[in-house]
């Protein structure tokens, strides 16, 4: 059980940073780091999905993550 809540922790942290990164900024600040702006190669309503599976993802890493951090800490 502690090895299984152990590799959730790790896998949902590591899907959150990944999620996180992949989320496009509202300044635009990183388009220099991913090689423009992504409404150039996605059409806005793509870009507006893409933006919001991100975003669940995103939410549910996070209760992923903290959830299996409370139960890796009872133990």
């Amino acid at each position: 059980m502690l090895t299984f809540v152990s590799v959730l922790v790790v896998i949902s942290s590591v899907a959150l940073i990944a999620a996180v990164m992949m989320q496009e900024s509202a300044d635009g600040s990183m388009d220099a780091l991913t090689g423009g702006s992504s409404e150039s190669y996605f059409g806005k309503n793509t870009v507006k999905t893409k933006d919001a599976m991100l975003d669940k993802i995103v939410i549910i890493a996070a209760i992923v993550f903290m959830v299996s951090l409370i139960i890796l800490a009872k133990f």
